[in-house]
């Protein structure tokens, strides 16, 4: 349960352990974790059927003071859309696929001791 975790980069990596179990069951194929560079960095890249997939994960315990999503600013989404062009011209194999890139938001529901998941695809328009 993600709200017990005391350590904010904890509770990050296990939220994208969740997010990469839920996609997985949705039939998606891991391709990379955590692709970093200086323009910033992928959580996961996965495959989609055709389609080459880079996906946000979001983790809000509470939504009070917002959702997941809302926390995907403007500049966030530049750092997103630059990080996919390093890792598209590093990894030229790949561009073949059409892409996308897609947000997950992850919420605790303490009462419950279970997550919310939600899955935006095409979250970002590059």
């Amino acid at each position: 349960m993600l709200h017990l975790l005391k350590d904010h980069n904890k509770k990050g990596q296990q939220a994208e352990v969740i997010a990469l179990d839920f996609l997985q069951k949705k039939g998606l194929i891991q391709l990379q974790s955590n692709f970093a560079c200086k323009c910033g960095e992928i959580d996961l890249i996965m495959i989609d059927n055709e389609f080459l997939v880079f996906i946000e994960v979001r983790y809000r315990k509470r939504t009070h003071y917002g959702h997941p999503l809302e926390t995907i600013n403007y500049a966030k989404q530049k750092k997103i859309i630059n990080t996919v062009q390093y890792f598209l011209m590093k990894h030229p194999e790949y561009k073949h696929f059409p892409c996308r890139i897609d947000a997950i938001a992850i919420n605790s529901q303490p009462q419950t001791g279970q997550e919310q998941i939600q899955w935006v695809k095409n979250a970002i328009q590059a």
